[in-house]
């Protein structure tokens, strides 16, 4: 039996038809990343063969050793996309501040949040990594990019997505009507249409996703909620951990099979590691696209206002009762002193 093949250039056209305010200046910026997820995943694929393994000797803005492949990845993603006429410009993981689109031309009506290559250093052990991205209106008028543009809550997002660099490359994206999946056929170059409409199990499976390691570190109610999910209370379903280390690799498992993602802060850091304009935003519009939810222990990450560019929040993301589960321990904790 032949089987309909949707290329990720076709599906973007017939949103397009279905949604007349879609632009082909949007399409453009997708379009885009499919490019540059085209060339990332064939250098991950032959990161052995070609040096661009281990650390390249300098360090980001966040004081993190910097991966060859992570100053690859971002030079492929700034180089295609900045030729993009629909972008004003660009906000990446790997550069202290804005990136400007070239003074030679005009700028678009978007601006686009990347982190060009989560879970780089899993590169080393051919590991899964990935790319996230996010797509912002730019809200203020004329040719100058103002703070405003840059700091939207999650809410105010047009797109987003990651690509999964695994046994198979993977681009899930939203544009806000569901979520929707394209595996990379290597024989053929294209993206091609897998998953159609992804929804996160409900309950799913009983999966939770965090490094235990920092258990000593965690607060309180942080360590009960782990205590919860490792011993059950009688009668109640037992849980598994799965943790690879790689936010885009975890999340991918959480979408498609339940369960809860957590990278929470600790009583020295309460803020926790993930960024939330490029990393924790775009994953939780998925997340409530696909039917789940994201929190950040306290509020609905999509409602947070970001102050600064590498701003960091408490990450807890999937299931939506798992999500629930989690705000509750935390709030009693906090609630007992």
């Amino acid at each position: 039996m032949s089987r309909s093949i949707t290329t990720v250039e076709h599906f973007i056209a017939e949103q397009e038809r279905e949604h007349p305010e879609a632009t082909g200046a949007f399409t453009d910026i997708l379009l885009g990343i499919s490019l540059a997820a085209k060339v990332i995943s064939a250098a991950v694929n032959r990161a052995g063969l070609i040096d661009i393994l281990g650390v390249s000797g300098t360090e980001n803005v966040h004081g993190e050793a910097v991966q060859k492949m992570d100053d690859y990845a971002n030079g492929v993603l700034v180089g295609i996309l900045g030729r993009c006429g629909s972008l004003s410009g660009m906000i990446s993981e790997e550069e202290e501040g804005f990136i400007h689109i070239p003074e030679s031309r005009d700028p678009g009506p978007y601006i686009i949040a990347f982190d060009p290559l989560d879970g780089s250093s899993n590169i080393d052990v051919n590991i899964s990594v990935g790319t996230i991205f996010s797509v912002y209106r730019k809200q203020s008028a004329g040719k100058k990019v103002r703070k405003s543009d840059l700091l939207q809550p999650g809410s105010a997002q047009l797109a987003a997505g990651y690509v999964l660099y695994g046994s198979s490359t993977m681009l899930v994206f939203t544009t806000g009507a569901g979520v929707h999946g394209f595996t990379l056929d290597p024989g053929i170059g294209e993206f091609l249409l897998s998953y159609r409409n992804m929804k996160i199990p409900s309950p799913g499976k009983n999966i939770y996703s965090i490094n235990e390691a920092y258990y000593e570190r965690w607060t309180r109610g942080q360590q009960r909620l782990v205590e919860r999910f490792r011993s059950p209370p009688d009668g109640g379903a037992s849980f598994s951990a799965r943790y690879v280390g790689s936010m885009v690799a975890d999340f991918h498992r959480t979408l498609l099979r339940g369960g809860i993602f957590m990278y929470p802060g600790t009583r020295d850091k309460p803020e926790g590691k993930l960024r939330l304009l490029y990393e924790v935003s775009p994953m939780a519009l998925i997340c409530e696209q696909a039917g789940g939810r994201a929190s950040d222990g306290r509020r609905r990450v999509l409602d947070l206002e970001p102050n600064g560019l590498h701003q960091r929040v408490p990450t807890f993301i999937g299931s939506p009762e798992l999500v629930e589960m989690a705000e509750r321990f935390l709030a009693v904790a906090r609630q007992s002193g």
